[in-house]
């Protein structure tokens, strides 16, 4: 059978079995299996046991549950309502006034996540009930909060970038320390199409509530100091070298475990509530990464990545064309595949043609979180979509409509990154010197 057979029949497959309601990792799993069995001389079973117990046990992955759990703690604590007392005094003089709390908060909860759902959660119970009590519209509330929360996979601790590093044996600590211009620019450029929005909706934007001085907009801000405080030693601690990705990791946990005591919400419940959820979550990502890790082995043995990656080379892409190639290729994937999926099942095939390419790894892996935020608001298999639809109750195409802006803001700011790589490379090169 020709390598194009085999594809289709393998990605049949796959589609077969993940529409019949198995789960990701589990359909993964089978897929590696069927083309291991049918066109490899090696035993499918070994080969399962083995990758799985390799992938499954690898050092670097123990800051991923970490970051995990650590989401689940604040999840949990009266963080969400002190971020709000802290942010809303501030946003009353900008166009759009408390719609920006939205971005606001997702880029602080970000710092502190790691996960896109987790931030869309956390700040949507948050923000969703108070902007519409005031009487902001649905729509723009809904999108603005589906955009914001993908900024948990972008400003680091973040967990697509630990995946990807993983994946692709690139640095984890670089990978953060990069994510944080991009992260911040995409927040402004998502503030600032709320802004031009509300400039051309005036009519829509509720009157400002009553002025605070600026004494008292600081003393409102005093309901942010301890998620600054918690940001900082986490981020500080990996760039001032002093901690690793996994040291940092459980330095936030004790920090938000700390925290939670100290807001009085520190229960056997809550301890006992963030540790299943925590775990529940993690063994869903590892199941996938397992059955990601075989499936990326057994296609070694049947050599498409190596047919694909010199049939792309043969294509003679120039970087700017195989960069758009490969973001429409993402973005359709990701209207099947969770983000952490999409990057364990391409990477081993697509970082051959990225290095032939002359395209920085770290730069690609900026460019990689980016286009899976796109597909965390992209129908049928968007999880901020999901998140906001079991939130709000509205039916999942008016919640992608409403976050389809900020899809095209997303585009933009790939552009971008094309167009100034130094967005990306900026941060890394001033750590190395």
């Amino acid at each position: 059978m020709s390598d194009l057979g085999i594809t289709l029949l393998l990605v049949g497959a796959l589609f077969l079995i993940l529409g019949s309601g198995v789960w990701i990792g589990l359909a993964l799993s089978g897929v590696a299996w069927i083309g291991m069995q049918l066109f490899s001389a090696r035993p499918a079973g070994d080969a399962m046991a083995v990758t799985i117990w390799g992938s499954a046990s690898s050092w670097t992955l123990t800051a991923l549950p970490l970051f995990v759990w650590m989401g689940e703690i604040l999840f949990r604590t009266r963080l969400s309502q002190d971020m709000f007392r802290g942010l809303a005094p501030w946003m009353q003089a900008l166009p759009g006034r408390l719609l920006h709390v939205n971005v606001a908060g997702c880029t602080i909860f970000a710092a502190v996540s790691g996960s896109s759902a987790a931030t869309c959660a956390t700040i949507g119970k948050m923000s969703l009930p108070e902007l519409q009590r005031r009487g902001y519209p649905e729509m723009m509330s809904i999108g603005s909060l589906a955009g914001a929360g993908t900024l948990g996979l972008l400003i680091p601790p973040s967990i697509i970038m630990i995946v990807y590093g993983v994946a692709a044996d690139v640095s984890i600590a670089q990978l953060f320390i990069a994510g944080v211009i991009p992260g911040l620019l995409l927040a402004v450029i998502f503030s600032a199409w709320i802004a031009v929005w509300a400039l051309l909706h005036p009519e829509q934007i509720p009157p400002p509530d009553a002025r605070l001085s600026f004494v008292e907009k600081l003393r409102e801000s005093r309901h942010l100091i301890s998620v600054v405080l918690l940001i900082a030693a986490v981020l500080g601690s990996i760039y001032g070298g002093i901690a690793t990705a996994t040291e940092a990791a459980a330095l936030g946990v004790v920090g938000s475990l700390i925290l939670s005591a100290v807001q009085g919400s520190l229960s056997w419940a809550t301890f006992r509530d963030s540790l299943l959820g925590g775990t529940r979550l993690y063994c869903m990502i590892a199941l996938i990464l397992a059955g990601a890790a075989f499936l990326t082995l057994s296609m070694g043995y049947i050599g498409l990545p190596r047919h694909l990656a010199e049939w792309i080379g043969s294509l003679g892409l120039s970087q700017w064309q195989l960069v758009l190639a490969l973001s429409l290729f993402f973005i359709v994937l990701g209207c099947f595949l969770d983000g952490i999926s999409m990057v364990v099942l391409t990477m081993g095939v697509l970082m051959p043609t990225i290095q032939k390419a002359g395209i920085d790894p770290l730069w690609f892996g900026i460019f990689i979180v980016i286009v899976v935020e796109m597909a965390q608001v992209t129908p049928p298999v968007g999880f901020n979509l999901f998140v906001l639809q079991g939130m709000t109750k509205k039916d999942i195409a008016v919640i992608a409509r409403a976050a389809f802006p900020f899809f095209m803001l997303m585009v933009l700011m790939v552009a971008l990154l094309y167009l100034f790589p130094q967005i990306v490379t900026f941060l890394p090169q001033q750590m190395r010197n």
